[in-house]
């Protein structure tokens, strides 16, 4: 018998089923709620955090990314992919894990399925960022596009903003017709709408979503009026927009980390001395959110791998007392620190 493995060599492993138990445990809008707070928090403190563009793969298909990120005491990195044309094959467009670890052994304490907490961080951050740029008492909100992503978003805005109606449209009418049944019981008056147009009347908040790795335009200048706040989530990659650049012309713009978007967001269309604010400085006090009821607020957002050290602290916080997760035997720990060749001969058969 190999000796058996020590208490440093396992970590513990949310899969997707224990992430979905811990999600309802809570609930799904206090879930959401405690993310956005957890990210709020996070983002009052970003000077503190290693920032870098995440490392891209990308390929004709799609592209593959990892975004880490350390506060100095915890590291955690994201391992996460998007590949527009997978649900064709019965794939998500999205799958991703995620690590926290300790930066002063290097050990990881917490290993996890981050498909669907992704889409949970996604959406809690728009929420998040809508209680600084959204217009006061926002009720209505479009989602132009209604894949992975929409019932979350739409969660998120009614249990941190309070919208009470959210109105879909998609391309693909069945995105729309699931979306709708997903969110039936959700205490919003759901509206399917039969283009973008129709979706955006009486939207104090708009939330495009959609997948395709190109330049598209899910909106035109004439679509938006004063007032709106667009939560532009789609673009996330060169080469993929979806606001025509008319709107970015008439817009405050906010984003996440300025490097990274310059890269990937709706801002690529831009020159590169268009103005916008790193929305940490909002948060902290140091420059204006919604500064004007009749004013565009745009959040460019492609995703930073600070909201997934968020999203990861978060739940490893949660996992506490309970048993959602799976203790793995991930770590060679011999005995003597400097013996693991002698640990690999006392396990031979």
């Amino acid at each position: 018998m190999p000796p058996a493995a020590s208490p440093l060599a396992y970590v513990p492993f949310v899969s997707v089923e224990n992430m979905m138990r811990l999600v309802h445990q809570h609930g799904v809008e206090p879930f959401l709620v405690g993310l956005a707070d957890a990210i709020e928090e996070d983002y009052s403190r970003w000077e503190i955090f290693e920032k870098a563009p995440r490392l891209a793969s990308h390929s004709r298909e799609g592209v593959i990314e990892l975004m880490p990120t350390s506060d100095g005491e915890t590291y955690s990195f994201k391992y996460v992919n998007g590949h527009p044309s997978n649900t064709a094959k019965g794939y998500q467009t999205v799958a991703a894990l995620g690590l926290l670890a300790r930066v002063d052994t290097g050990y990881p304490v917490m290993l996890s399925e981050m498909t669907l907490l992704t889409a949970l961080r996604t959406a809690a951050t728009s929420a998040m960022v809508a209680r600084y740029l959204a217009p006061s008492g926002s009720q209505v909100m479009a989602m132009i596009g209604n894949g992975a992503q929409a019932e979350f978003q739409a969660l998120a805005m009614k249990a941190v903003i309070g919208i009470a109606e959210i109105r879909l449209y998609d391309i693909d009418p069945q995105a729309t017709r699931k979306a709708a049944h997903n969110l039936a019981d959700s205490g919003l008056r759901v509206i399917s709408c039969a283009s973008a147009e129709e979706a955006i009347e009486g939207a104090q908040i708009v939330t495009t979503c959609t997948a395709d790795k190109a330049y598209a335009t899910i909106l035109t200048d004439n679509m938006v009026g004063q007032g709106i706040h667009i939560n532009a989530i789609g673009g996330d990659c060169p080469g993929k927009t979806e606001l025509h650049k008319d709107i970015l012309s008439r817009a405050a713009t906010f984003v996440e980390f300025e490097p990274q978007t310059r890269i990937e967001g709706e801002i690529q269309q831009m020159p590169e001395d268009y103005p916008v604010t790193e929305f940490f400085q909002v948060v902290r006090g140091d420059a204006a959110g919604r500064s004007d009821p009749r004013q565009i607020t745009l959040f460019d957002s492609v995703g930073f791998a600070i909201e997934d050290f968020s999203a990861l602290r978060f739940v490893h916080a949660k996992l506490q007392d309970t048993d959602y997760f799976l203790e793995l035997d991930i770590l060679a720990d011999p005995d003597e620190p400097r013996d693991l060749f002698g640990m690999l001969q006392r396990a031979r058969p």
